[in-house]
């Protein structure tokens, strides 16, 4: 494997999620840690591709992104009724079973 998987979560993430995977030894960074509330979805792309962190978000406006051929370091999307369990679960698969490189570019959906 090359890169594990660490986790950039945007702003309307919630703060749950960031808890458990941190509870379970991931490296989370989120919006709010960095100044980033209210920023563009652009720049959330943005830093965290130039951090090489898998962005984490329920906010379909990355999706459009995405498909527009913005690059980032992988996006992994749920839609905002999924249970935070379901979501940490989810994340802690892909941080268990890929890597940066797997990810770069490409969408996981949980």
């Amino acid at each position: 494997m090359g890169s594990s998987i660490r986790f950039y979560l945007d702003e309307h993430v919630p703060r749950a999620v960031a808890t458990g995977l941190r509870l379970r030894g991931v490296d989370v960074l989120t919006a709010q840690e960095v100044g980033m509330l209210e920023a563009p979805d652009v720049a959330h792309l943005t830093l965290a591709m130039q951090q090489g962190r898998m962005v984490f978000t329920q906010d379909a406006d990355f999706l459009r992104l995405h498909a527009a051929g913005v690059p980032h370091a992988g996006i992994a999307y749920a839609s905002q009724r999924t249970p935070v369990g379901k979501i940490v679960r989810g994340l802690i698969l892909i941080y268990q079973l890929l890597d940066l490189a797997d990810v770069q570019n490409h969408v996981e959906f949980l």
